[in-house]
Parts: C-alpha cells; structure tokens; sequence
C-alpha cells in the first residue's frame, strides 16, 4: 500500500506540472466563470433558476468534454512511459507492477476530478455569496455522475494504454472511441435499428450500454423525472427501470464498466512485453 501511494503521489505530482493539466484546469474553471459573469444564475428558462440552471448547463459540457480529456491524457500513462524507456528504471526499484499499475490509476483519478470538482465549489460559493439557493442534493447526485463517468473512461484509457504500443496508437485509439461513443452509437446505429423496426426494449438497453447515454439521461431525470425530453422512449425507461432504479443504474454501471476495463488492462499490463 506504501509504494501504491507513493506511485500515485508521484503521478499527481507529475500531471501537475503538464501542460495538458493548465489547460485541462483553464477549461473547467473557465466554464465556470462564463456562466456566472453572463449571470446565468440569475436567469429562468423551463422553471430552472439559480445554481440549478447553472449545474445543469455545466454538467451537460462536462459530458462532452471531459471523456476526451480524460481519455488523452491517460492513455499515455502505460505507452508514453514504454517509450520514454522509463520501465527499465522502474523494474529495477522495489515498487511491484501492481503498485505502479493501480497507484497511476488512482493518480489520475484524483488529477482528473480535483478542477471539475472545484470549479462547482466555486459555483457554490458564488451562490452563497449572492445568497442564491443551493440544490444541495442536486448537486450531491451530479458530483456521484461525475465520479462515475471520470472513472468509467479513466479504466478505459488505462486499458487501452496497456493494449497500445506506442502514444500515436494509444491517442489514436481513445480518439476513436470517444468518438464512436459520441456520434455513431446514438445517431448511426440506433437510426438503422429504428428503421429496420428493431424492438424499443432492445433499443434502449444498446443505447444505454453507452456510458455517456447513460449519464446523460440519468443528468437529465434529476430535473425532469418524467423524462418528457426523452419522448416515447421515456416510458420504456421508466417501465423497466423506474426513476430510482435508473438513477442507480446511471451511477453502478459506468463504474462497473471502468473497473473491468481498468482490471482487464492491468491484466495485459502485467502479462505483456514491458521492455
């Protein structure tokens, strides 16, 4: 436990001084910052004001942006260092693969959320301060959402840096991915499936294997329980899952699918040709 933190200190302090961590912090607290000083709080659109409108806007940037983030800079965690050569330092020190594998993880993990958690403090005290209302439990599930999709692409990207031979692949690859998971899940393949009259219970369970479809609809049931947004499809959500169960579905299984993914990449990290 020793090496596994002090791995995970060395890569907190590493991203820290990356360019790709101010640009990464300059987004996200930037975001935030435009939102408040065009006085998004202070607005009303659908019933939404205060800190809840701005939460939602926030969150729904997040999850296009943050996957991507996420993605690039992880995968370069196992690849990047093969092809600094850093493995051959690494192995000759008493720090086991397991220890370095997972203290990476829980490096990154902790890199990767600290800006997106602190640019909604920020959201918080602002509120606060302008004696806006705060959506506590709003902002308690959205901060589980977050957590959920940060890991969920984080055991990806360490999966796919330690199947990946080189940073080109590596980055290449995440792109792909996010990309896939993006546009081609949602309009490609469900758009031939609808016209080719497939069922809508099937439908939905491959949309929501998505993890981004996931968190976005669940994003989207914490202030529109009915899911009116969603149209027909809300009642085939709502019968089979029902809004709790749903809610519970949106936060277990992207860290179901980033844990196995995560597993899966140490176990290649492990068995693979490190040198």
């Amino acid at each position: 436990m020793k090496h596994l933190w002090l791995t995970a200190l060395l890569d907190i302090s590493e991203s820290l001084r990356a360019r790709w961590f101010l640009l990464y912090t300059t987004v996200f607290g930037g975001l935030i910052i435009l939102l408040l000083v065009f006085g998004l709080t202070e607005s009303r659109v659908m019933g939404l004001t205060g800190l809840t409108r701005l939460l939602l806007t926030y969150i729904s940037v997040c999850m296009a942006i943050l996957p991507i983030f996420v993605l690039m800079s992880t995968v370069r965690s196992v690849a990047g260092d093969i092809d600094a050569g850093v493995f051959e330092y690494l192995l000759s020190l008493p720090v086991s693969l397991s220890a370095w594998y997972w203290g990476k993880l829980i490096g990154r993990f902790i890199v990767i959320f600290l800006p997106v958690f602190m640019a909604m403090v920020v959201a918080v005290g602002w509120g606060l301060w302008r004696d806006v209302t705060v959506p506590w439990h709003l902002l308690a599930f959205y901060t589980g959402l977050l957590v959920a999709l940060a890991w969920c692409f984080l055991g990806i990207g360490m999966l796919i840096s330690s199947m990946a031979r080189s940073v080109d692949i590596a980055q290449g690859s995440a792109f792909f991915i996010w990309l896939f998971l993006l546009v081609f899940l949602d309009l490609i393949l469900l758009g031939l499936m609808v016209r080719e009259q497939f069922s809508a219970e099937l439908l939905v369970f491959i949309a929501l294997a998505n993890p981004l479809q996931s968190f976005r609809t669940g994003a989207m049931l914490l202030f529109d329980p009915q899911l009116i947004l969603l149209g027909p499809t809300a009642y085939v959500i709502l019968d089979l899952f029902g809004q709790t169960g749903y809610l519970i579905w949106s936060f277990v299984y992207p860290v179901i699918l980033g844990s196995l993914c995560a597993m899966m990449g140490y176990l290649l990290f492990r068995r693979g040709d490190l040198l």
